[in-house]
């Protein structure tokens, strides 16, 4: 391994891990009461599938690339909708009348699964460009991405937690909106 791959790999984990960082944000937002263990299971659950995709990837492209490629039309679409969902879930919670100065939307382990695939799936063509790395290579790659997406999403959790405090209610109407937007943006781009 040479110092440009670990460029290359720290730079794609920072480009990949910008959607994982806005959703951290809204997560941070809407729960600014956020123990430290969740802050650092909801970072690494981002890491998980930021690293996992681009091995899945890899693996198709070593194994099956014909079949990755008519999936790859559909992952924007699949991003767009878990988005939608969780967004809409979160933007509703927050304008529900009687909803007072604190937020009723909780981070459950499914929604933070399905943020998790939704902020990654993207990554899956990332396989592609590290397709000609050995697996120990593509395997190296995958975890740098990792650290640096558990390090940016950290910053995205502490950030919105900072701000979730001094907005209040409005923090689930907020991180909703965000977590729409972000997969129109998704959706839009890999059209």
């Amino acid at each position: 391994m040479d110092l440009l791959f670990i460029l290359n790999s720290l730079l794609l984990g920072a480009g990949l891990a910008m959607d994982a960082f806005s959703v951290s944000l809204a997560n941070g937002l809407n729960e600014p009461d956020m123990r430290p263990f969740k802050l650092t299971a909801i970072a690494g659950t981002f890491a998980f599938f930021q690293a996992l995709m681009p091995l899945t990837g890899w693996i198709c492209v070593k194994t099956v690339v014909g079949h990755f490629t008519k999936l790859s039309a559909a992952v924007p679409w699949i991003a767009l909708l878990l988005l939608l969902y969780i967004g809409g879930e979160m933007l509703f919670e927050g304008l529900k009348p009687g909803n007072g100065s604190e937020s009723t939307y909780r981070l459950t382990p499914k929604k933070l699964f399905i943020q998790g695939i939704a902020t990654s799936i993207d990554a899956l063509s990332v396989g592609f460009t590290i397709a000609d790395h050995s697996a120990a290579m593509a395997a190296v790659c995958s975890l740098i991405i990792a650290g640096v997406t558990f390090i940016i999403c950290l910053c995205g959790l502490m950030t919105g937690r900072k701000f979730g405090t001094h907005l209040s209610g409005k923090a689930s109407v907020l991180g909703g909106i965000i977590l729409i937007g972000i997969g129109i943006e998704i959706f839009v781009t890999n059209i």
